[in-house]
């Protein structure tokens, strides 16, 4: 007989609850510590989720307001993974998103299309929210880190700074005035200027008071967007074409109105490559004695910047296009232009102004005259507008 003891039969041995070699009592509060920090953790994975969400709602409302398209949704991993392990007070987001920039909107106009804000030394470039510097630079020279106008005119780009993170505004420029009182015996520099009608007056009118400032353009900047579909040379008097730098108004509002006219003649039918401005900024001097004065007014809203004549030319012959397909380029193309105003100005009561519409004439092909002058005029001519 086999004892029970016997190899063939072990006894089972008997669990003991030690290891590692930790006591039975150690065990358990080591187990019930495991189960606090799985708690934390689930709690901190829940905040986590819900202080994205809030993030999240804040950002589309703040794009709403802006006007702008909805963000795209953030992975809630960074913010997770900094309520498990980052410190009480984490680092900001390494990102600055659209609806971050909405304080920006208002500058690219109704058209959402401009890309420069014209401003006097010193002077408030926007709204900006506390937490936000600007980074304002000239090629890779660093000026200012603040939303306020460098006192050095010229032409500077944007980058916003939100906390720990910076975006560069690619498609926004910065342009720091000449005040008007740099002005002297009717130049600035080499460039002669003239005088406005009533710079020795006071004027009847507020719209033909003395300009602010002047856009200082050089041979380096004159490339510059203004705006998607225009630049800075586009405008410039037609003149004095040696001398270097020359100056020019420019109102930000006349390129709103010509965007949106671009848009409300694509909207119907007539793509827009090629808005040629005809004449754009005319110095006073200009306005009375340069090119073809005929049909020229003494208060042309021109001499103030914001004015222009314009004709859609895609195909780049230097003359209007077939806009009403008639098979003719005459007043009526130029008509299909002034319509496109007429819906712009229905829409956008603050763009109100004037338009004229001119027939071939003088050496030119049919263009339309358009101006923010501020109250409603309406004409038809030849000459120049």
């Amino acid at each position: 007989m086999i004892a029970a003891d016997s190899p063939l039969f072990p006894r089972p041995v008997k669990r003991h609850r030690v290891f590692g070699g930790l006591t039975e009592r150690q065990e358990h509060v080591f187990t019930w510590i495991a189960v606090v920090v799985v708690l934390l953790m689930m709690t901190g994975w829940v905040g986590a989720i819900q202080e994205t969400l809030r993030e999240r709602r804040q950002a589309i409302a703040e794009a709403r307001r802006a006007g702008m398209p909805a963000p795209p949704p953030v992975v809630p991993t960074q913010h997770i993974t900094t309520s498990l392990l980052g410190p009480a007070n984490p680092p900001a987001a390494a990102f600055i998103n659209d609806a971050m920039l909405g304080f920006l909107a208002p500058l690219r106009g109704r058209s959402g299309k401009l890309r420069f804000t014209t401003k006097l030394p010193g002077a408030p470039i926007a709204p900006a929210p506390p937490n936000a510097t600007a980074v304002l630079s000239q090629g890779s020279e660093e000026v200012s880190s603040s939303f306020t106008a460098p006192d050095h005119p010229g032409v500077y780009d944007l980058a916003v700074k939100i906390d720990q993170a910076t975006r560069e505004i690619s498609d926004f420029r910065v342009v720091t005035l000449v005040p008007f009182g740099e002005k002297q015996g009717g130049r600035i520099g080499l460039y002669y200027l003239g005088n406005w009608p009533f710079e020795r007056g006071q004027p009847a009118k507020a719209a033909y008071a003395n300009p602010a400032g002047f856009i200082e353009v050089t041979q380096e900047n004159a490339d510059t967007h203004v705006s998607e579909h225009f630049k800075l040379r586009d405008f410039l008097t037609k003149d004095q074409p040696n001398v270097w730098p020359k100056y020019l108004l420019l109102n930000p509002a006349l390129l709103d109105k010509l965007e949106l006219t671009i848009q409300e003649l694509e909207a119907t039918g007539h793509p827009v490559r090629n808005m040629h401005v005809m004449s754009g900024f005319r110095t006073p001097n200009y306005n009375v004695h340069g090119g073809n004065t005929q049909g020229r007014a003494n208060l042309s809203r021109h001499m103030y910047g914001d004015a222009s004549d314009v004709f859609v030319d895609n195909d780049g012959d230097g003359v209007m296009d077939d806009l009403n397909h008639d098979g003719r380029i005459d007043v009526g193309d130029a008509d299909v232009i002034a319509q496109a105003v007429e819906r712009v100005e229905r829409k956008n009561p603050g763009l109100v102004g004037g338009v004229g519409v001119y027939s071939p004439c003088c050496g030119h092909g049919p263009f339309t005259h358009i101006d923010v002058r501020g109250f409603r005029a309406r004409w038809r001519g030849f000459g120049n507008g």
